[in-house]
C-alpha cells in the first residue's frame, strides 16, 4: 500500500519537492546536525505540552559555586576600578590577573580531574552576570575562556594527550587561550575564510615531521595580544594526499602556541572603548605537527561541526548573561534614582513618563532573566541547544540595549556626562560589541533561528529534507513518502487546532493549573498553533525561495524567540512559589508578546507571495481585532515594582554587586536606602506645609530627624551630580587634548 501510495500520490509532490525545497550545504548540514531540539520544538510543533516544560529541573548552585560567587567574584569586583582601566590603564591590573588565574576563573568549564572548577552552566552563568554588574571588561576576560575557544574545544573533542597536556595548564592560567576565527574576508560567513593551512612536512624540535604550514591573518580576537596558545580556524588542504582523502580537506581547528616563529600578536584593537585585550593576530609560514589539530587527524575537516556544536553552548551562557546583567542593572539603578530624582516637587518615577520605561524595564528583567536560567537548566541537562542559544543571544542583547535606552532616558544628564560615578555609560558603550559578536544579531535574527528552527525543531521537515537527498530514487522517494505523509497530518490537525483556539479568543488552548496566569498559558498555545500553520503556508508556498525571504525569516524568528521568553517567564513564576506580587511583570510581558507576535504574524501574512495563502493564513489564525499591549494601570503596577523597595524588587533585579565604596551605584544605594528612610519624616513636613528647618523649629520633628534628613540630603546631592575634571585632569585623560589654551591663544 505504501508502495501504491507512493508511485500514484507522492510521486509528484516528490518531483516538485526536489525543486522547490532548499537543498543542504555541507556547511549548514553540519550546523543542523552540532545542534539538538527541545522546548522550542514544542512551541514550533503547535500544540506545547506544558508538563515538559514544568518538570524541568529548577537550576540551584552547589555550595562550592555559591561560596564562589559570594567569595573570589565579590573580591574580584572590590579589586576594579571600571573608570580607571577604560579611562587611564587600558588594561586589567596585574594584580587582578594574578587573582583571576589564581582562583581558576578561566577553568570554570574544565573537570576538576583537569584542575578546573568544573562548574555547572548555570554556575559559570551566574559568574559572568555578576561580573558584568562591575565591569564589562572584566566580564568579557572571565567569559571568553570559558566559552568559544580552545578550552571548550578541547574538552569536548581533543584527544586523551591533548587533554591530559592542555587542560590542566588552561585551568591554572599557565596558558592564557584565545581563539582565531573571524579574518578579514570571513564575518558572519565563516566559510568564506582563505586562512589556510597545507599539509606537509617540516621541522619540528629538531626532527622533520608532518605537519601543517600555516597562513592567517585574524582580527576581532579577544585575548590575543596577550595570549600564549591560539585555537585557529583554517581552511587545510592536502594536495600530496598526506592524509588519503581529498585535497580540500575543510575547515579545520589546531592550537598554535604564540612563540612559535611566524606568529604575531599583540597589536590592539579598542572595542567602543572598552578595554579588554582584543586585537588582530597573523601568522605567517607557521609550522605545527598534525597533532596540534584539534581532536587529532581524525578531526581534521569537521571544524565547522566543533565550532556550532562549541558554540551552541557558550553563546547561550556568555553574552545572554552580561545581557541580564546589564537589563537587571538599568531596572536597578533607574529605579531607585526616579524614587530619588524630584523634578516640580515630586520624585520622577511619579510621571507617566517615566513609569513607561520603568514598567518595561521591570518586566525586561525579569523575563530574561527567566530565560536565561531556563535555558541554563537545558544545558545542565546536557543538550546541545543551537536554535536557543542563538534565541537567547540576539533577544538578551536586543533587549539589553532597549533597557539601557530607557535607562539613559531616565537619567539624561546624569548618564551623559561621563565621569567615575556614572554607572550605565560603560554597559551603554558594550551594547555594540554584545550585538555584534558571536554572530552578528542581523544575520542571527533573519538566517538562524527561524532557519534552523524551521529544518531542527518542525516535526517532519528536516526528515523530507534528508529523504530527498538520498541517491536512490526509489528508496528516496519510498522515505519522502512517510514522512510527507505524517507532515500531511500533522499540518491537517494544525489547521483545526489554530482555527478553534484563534476563533475563541484562545479558550480552547490548552493550560496546566495555573491559578490567576492559566489564561496566559492558552493564549500562548493559541499562538503556538498559528506560528505551526504560518511556517507550514511559508514551506508550501515559497519552498526553497523561504531562504531568501529573510525579513519573513527574521519575523518568524522574532515569533519563536518570543513564545520561547514567555515560556521561560511563565515557568520562573511557578518555580519561584506563584509569587502575586510577580504577576504584573508576568502579564506585562504576557501581554507586550502576544501583541508583538499578533503583529509579526500579520506582516507575514501580508508579504507571503500567494495571496490565496495569505488570506487562508489570516482568517484562520487572525480573526477581528488588532494588536494591543499592556495597558497604563499594568504599566504603572509594573513600574511600582523597582520604584519601591520590597521583595519583588529584590527578585525582578537579582544578584547584583553592590558597588565599592564611594562609587556610583554604592552612593545610590545608600541614598535609596536614606530616602526610603526619610519618606515618613518628608511627608509629615509636607502635610505641615514645613521645611526641616522651620519643622525643627516647631517641634514637627526632632533633632535626630533633622539631622538624619540632612544626611539624607547631602547623599541626594552627590547623587544628581556630575562629574566634572580639571585641565590639568584632562590632559592626564586625553594627552594632547587642547583645554582652552589654543583657544585663548587665537583670542589673543
Amino acid at each position: 500500500m505504501t508502495s501504491f501510495r507512493a508511485r500514484t500520490f507522492t510521486k509528484p509532490v516528490y518531483h516538485w519537492a526536489k525543486k522547490a525545497l532548499p537543498r543542504l550545504s555541507e556547511t549548514e548540514r553540519e550546523a543542523m546536525e552540532a545542534g539538538e531540539v527541545w522546548w522550542e520544538a514544542e512551541l514550533f510543533y503547535g500544540n506545547p505540552d506544558w508538563s515538559k516544560l514544568l518538570n524541568v529541573k529548577v537550576p540551584v548552585l552547589t555550595d562550592r559555586e555559591r561560596a564562589f560567587l559570594d567569595g573570589p567574584c565579590r573580591e574580584l569586583c572590590a579589586m576594579i576600578d571600571d573608570w580607571s582601566l577604560n579611562q587611564l590603564d587600558a588594561d586589567l591590573s596585574p594584580q587582578v590577573w594574578k587573582f583571576l588565574r589564581e582562583n581558576k576563573f578561566f577553568g570554570m568549564i574544565i573537570p576538576e580531574k583537569f584542575g578546573g572548577l568544573e562548574f555547572s552552566a548555570f554556575a559559570h552563568s551566574e559568574v559572568v552576570r555578576f561580573i558584568s554588574t562591575r565591569s564589562v571588561a572584566a566580564a568579557v576576560t572571565v567569559m571568553v575562556p570559558n566559552s568559544l575557544g580552545p578550552g571548550e574545544l578541547l574538552h569536548m573533542f581533543g584527544t586523551e594527550k591533548q587533554q591530559d597536556y592542555w587542560l590542566p595548564r588552561l585551568a591554572s592560567g599557565e596558558e592564557l587561550p584565545a581563539f582565531g576565527l573571524t579574518s578579514n574576508e570571513a564575518g558572519s560567513d565563516a566559510s568564506a575564510m582563505v586562512d589556510d593551512g597545507v599539509v606537509e612536512k617540516g621541522m619540528w624540535q629538531g626532527e622533520e615531521v608532518l605537519g601543517i604550514r600555516l597562513n592567517w591573518a585574524k582580527r576581532y580576537i579577544t585575548l590575543a595580544p596577550a595570549c600564549t596558545v591560539l585555537g585557529l580556524a583554517f581552511k587545510l588542504r592536502d594536495p600530496d594526499g598526506h592524509l588519503g582523502g581529498e585535497e580540500d580537506v575543510g575547515i579545520t581547528c589546531a592550537l598554535v602556541p604564540t612563540d612559535l616563529p611566524g606568529v604575531e600578536t599583540g597589536r590592539r584593537h579598542i572595542p567602543s572603548a572598552t578595554m579588554f585585550l582584543n586585537g588582530p593576530t597573523t601568522g605567517k609560514d607557521v609550522f605545527i605537527p598534525l597533532d596540534h589539530i584539534i581532536g587529532g587527524t581524525e578531526y581534521a575537516g569537521k571544524g565547522w561541526m566543533m565550532l556550532m556544536s562549541a558554540l551552541a553552548a557558550g553563546r547561550g551562557i556568555s553574552l545572554p548573561s552580561m545581557g541580564c546583567a546589564a537589563i537587571a542593572l538599568s531596572a536597578h539603578t533607574t529605579g531607585a534614582y526616579s524614587r530619588i530624582r524630584q523634578q516640580f516637587g515630586l520624585p520622577i518615577g511619579m510621571f507617566g513618563g517615566v513609569q513607561e520605561r520603568l514598567g518595561r524595564l521591570a518586566a525586561d528583567s525579569y523575563s530574561m532573566d527567566a530565560a536565561r536560567r531556563l535555558t541554563c537548566a537545558g544545558l545542565d541537562e546536557g543538550r546541545s541547544l543551537s536554535v536557543v542559544s542563538a534565541i537567547m543571544k540576539a533577544h538578551a542583547t536586543f533587549r539589553m540595549r532597549e533597557a539601557i535606552n530607557d535607562a539613559m532616558d531616565v537619567h539624561s544628564g546624569k548618564a551623559v556626562i561621563d565621569g567615575p560615578s556614572n554607572y550605565l555609560q560603560a554597559l551603554y558603550r558594550a551594547v555594540p560589541i554584545g550585538i555584534t559578536v558571536e554572530g552578528a544579531n542581523i544575520v542571527t535574527r533573519s538566517l538562524i533561528i527561524f532557519g534552523q528552527g524551521a529544518t531542527r525543531a518542525h516535526p517532519h521537515m528536516l526528515d523530507e529534507m534528508k529523504a530527498l537527498m538520498i541517491e536512490d530514487e526509489t528508496e528516496s522517494l519510498e522515505a519522502f513518502d512517510r514522512h510527507f505523509w505524517a507532515h500531511v497530518g500533522h499540518s491537517t490537525r494544525t489547521i483545526f487546532r489554530a482555527l478553534g483556539r484563534a476563533w475563541s479568543g484562545g479558550r480552547l488552548g490548552t493550560a496546566p493549573a495555573a491559578g490567576p496566569v492559566s489564561d496566559i498559558y492558552r493564549q500562548l498555545s493559541r499562538w503556538s498553533a498559528a506560528y505551526a500553520l504560518t511556517a507550514d503556508m511559508a514551506f508550501l508556498t515559497m519552498g526553497g525561495a523561504l531562504k531568501r525571504k529573510e525579513m519573513i525569516s527574521g519575523r518568524m524568528g522574532d515569533i519563536l524567540s518570543e513564545m520561547y521568553i514567555l515560556s521561560a517567564t511563565l515557568k520562573r513564576w511557578q518555580d519561584e512559589g506563584r509569587q502575586e506580587a510577580d504577576v504584573p511583570v508576568l502579564r506585562y510581558s504576557a501581554e507586550r508578546g502576544f501583541a508583538r507576535i499578533r503583529v509579526a504574524l500579520d506582516e507575514v501574512s501580508r508579504n507571503f507571495p500567494s495571496r490565496w495563502a495569505a488570506w487562508f493564513v489570516r482568517a484562520i489564525t487572525l480573526p477581528g481585532g488588532s494588536a494591543h499591549g499592556p495597558d497604563d494601570a499594568l504599566t504603572e503596577a509594573c513600574s511600582d515594582l523597582i520604584y519601591q523597595p520590597s521583595a519583588a524588587r529584590d527578585r525582578i533585579v537579582g544578584r547584583l554587586y553592590e558597588g565599592c565604596t564611594r562609587d556610583g551605584v554604592a552612593v545610590l544605594n545608600a541614598c535609596y536606602a536614606a530616602v526610603i528612610a526619610c519618606a515618613p519624616l518628608m511627608k509629615k513636613l509636607r502635610d505641615a506645609e514645613q521645611d526641616p528647618d522651620a519643622g525643627l523649629t516647631a517641634g514637627t520633628i526632632t533633632q535626630d530627624q533633622r539631622d538624619q534628613i540632612a544626611e539624607m540630603q547631602d547623599l541626594v546631592d552627590e547623587v544628581v551630580a556630575v562629574d566634572d575634571f580639571t585641565p590639568e585632569d584632562l590632559s592626564r585623560l586625553y594627552p594632547g587634548l587642547d583645554t582652552g589654551s589654543n583657544q585663548k591663544e587665537a583670542a589673543e
